[in-house]
């Protein structure tokens, strides 16, 4: 591995890692969800089966009921039950019977439960044959039907008994799917929960690694670079011995900071020779002796300093004598450029103000628009949750339509069982009225039997009353659930296009949002520019202030000019003979 490869291949681990853990996440979560999907449908399945397990309970009842009908309407022909009537209910309600426990054999969510509805088969059969053969028998003679009543009740005995096994395998599946679904509930809450946790720590180990191994080692590192721009060369250099990009920037830089260090040192050197070889011509020309003259031999680089020396000297020299002519010039000069740095000053200081006032006016812009920028990520916040509302409302109004079905389904079944109470009603009024008939024809005997026949007769009539009350009743459910389900159904839809209405609105903040920041970007940029020119404008303020007290100096110094030149000696005195300066090579 090279050294230009270590942070790549660490933010290719960290990018890896954080996508792992997503997917992980994700996947936990799809998991989740096809547990509960698995744990709803089972429970659904069972309602199911038990619902149709009721119906065929009913039609079991309902066909014996059709057979006492047909006999008693066969036995007495004026009686209010036509015999085809009752015939025909024998037939809907067999085949209801037949197609409920064929329903229950197909189910594959138990065998036990297949194998028990599988055993009723032939009770089934028996009792069915039974109901037909009395049926059979009622249409040629109705006094050999009542004589085949009491086999035909012991098939009617025999099913029940097998359908109540039916009943209590059915529920004890019924308690196993439920506790299967909460078990599945259970374990897609912990699966949740322990990816979540999962990811948060995978997280915060990134989050703890890439501290460790980049933020602190560049805090670092930055802290040596400052140093060594503030002149501290001897600060120690951190991330040296590490084989990547920090460690190849630590190392030039250490690099550099050696160099640097070896420039430093040769200055010094470089200096001392200086001092040691010019300082007794400088020594001279400090005390106003202007034809000092470097006569030493220089060796590298000092020649050309020997003769830049030498030549000032004769360059000052003349220059003092210009300057002796024109120093009534300088006077003049200095006069006018004191009054053009005063105008200057003070228009420079007129800009600096109204530069200054602008860049407080784009501060306040830029910080209204970063305030309006903030409110438009609320505002999509806000609509992004208001949009998550509307689609669970929706949802929640799906399920409740489907729950109203369900209700109105019910409600249905309820009609037919109502309906069935009502004909049991009815024959067991007949039966009465033919018992009241039997009871008169017995004379004295009777009376007492009479007396039970009639009170039958008004508790059957009583109860056709109440089932009629119950059908009314009924009828008014059915017809405000209908209403419910259509209005449940109009909410949906409202919900639909407020939540296309939302994610619209949620769309144009966040191009808000993207516009605002990019308007603020660009006033911090224009604010940037501005506060530099008012920087730049104050120092040159600043600087004309300063122009204008130095012309005023010169003014005063170019007086005394003339007089400080005087006091150089501009030519060697006889008895000075050549002077001679010893330099070191």
């Amino acid at each position: 591995m090279t050294r230009r490869e270590g942070l790549a291949r660490n933010a290719m681990m960290i990018s890896l890692a954080l996508l792992i853990l997503v997917v992980a996440c994700g996947g936990i979560g799809i998991g989740a969800a096809f547990l509960q999907r698995s744990a709803m449908r089972q429970q659904t399945e069972v309602g199911l089966l038990m619902r149709r397990h009721m119906m065929a309970d009913m039609m079991h009842d309902a066909v014996r009921s059709d057979a006492l009908a047909i006999v008693l309407a066969s036995s007495n022909p004026a009686s209010a039950v036509s015999l085809a009537d009752a015939r025909k209910d024998l037939n809907e309600h067999l085949q209801t019977l037949r197609s409920s426990i064929a329903a229950e054999r197909i189910y594959d969510g138990s065998r036990a439960v297949t194998r028990a509805s599988t055993a009723i088969a032939t009770p089934l059969a028996h009792y069915a044959t039974a109901a037909q053969d009395i049926a059979d028998i009622a249409a040629r003679d109705p006094q050999q039907a009542f004589a085949h009543l009491p086999a035909f009740f012991e098939q009617f005995r025999a099913l029940e008994v097998s359908m109540e096994d039916v009943s209590v395998t059915i529920e004890r599946h019924a308690a196993d799917v439920e506790h299967h679904a909460r078990w599945l509930a259970r374990t897609a809450i912990i699966l949740v929960i322990g990816g979540l946790a999962a990811a948060t720590g995978g997280v915060l180990f990134v989050m703890r690694m890439v501290r460790l191994r980049l933020i602190h080692p560049l805090v670092d590192l930055t802290a040596a670079t400052a140093a060594m721009a503030v002149g501290d060369l001897h600060v120690a250099m951190p991330c040296t011995d590490r084989a990547d990009e920090l460690g190849t920037l630590a190392t030039t830089v250490a690099t550099f900071q050696q160099s640097l260090l070896d420039a430093q040192r040769e200055r010094e050197e470089q200096a001392r020779m200086i001092v040691d070889s010019i300082g007794s011509a400088l020594g001279d020309l400090a005390k106003g002796d202007l034809t000092a003259h470097i006569d030493a031999d220089l060796a590298g680089i000092f020649v050309s300093l020997r003769t830049d020396f030498n030549s000032a000297i004769a360059s000052l020299r003349s220059l003092l004598g210009a300057i002796l002519g024109s120093s009534g010039v300088i006077l003049s000069g200095a006069q006018e450029i004191t009054q053009a740095s005063d105008d200057l000053a003070r228009r420079t200081e007129n800009n600096a103000a109204h530069l200054e006032e602008t860049s407080a006016t784009l501060s306040g812009v830029d910080m209204r628009i970063r305030s309006a920028a903030e409110a438009a990520a609320n505002t999509a916040d806000l609509t992004n949750r208001a949009s998550e509302a509307t689609q669970e409302g929706h949802a929640l109004a799906a399920e409740a339509v489907e729950a109203m079905g369900r209700v109105s389904d019910s409600a249905k079944g309820i009609d037919a069982v109502i309906d069935g109470l009502d004909r049991i009603a009815f024959q067991t009024r007949i039966l009465a009225m033919n018992a009241a008939v039997e009871a008169g024809r017995a004379g004295e005997a009777g009376r007492g039997f009479a007396v039970v026949a009639d009170m039958v007769s008004s508790l059957a009539l009583r109860a056709e009353e109440e089932a009629q009350q119950a059908r009314d009743q009924l009828t008014v459910t059915q017809t405000e659930v209908a209403t419910a389900v259509h209005a449940v159904e109009q909410v949906g839809t409202a919900l639909t296009t407020i939540n296309e209405q939302v994610d619209e609105v949620r769309t144009l903040v966040v191009s808000m949002a993207e516009d605002n920041q990019a308007q603020s970007e660009a006033i911090s940029q224009i604010a940037t520019a501005v506060g530099t020119l008012d920087t730049s404008t104050q120092q040159n303020a600043a600087m004309v202030e300063q122009a204008s007290a130095a012309a005023r100096t010169l003014c005063n110094e170019a007086n005394a000019l003339a007089d400080r030149a005087s006091q150089f000696r501009t030519q060697k005195e006889e008895k000075a003979g050549r002077r001679t300066i010893a330099l070191a090579a």
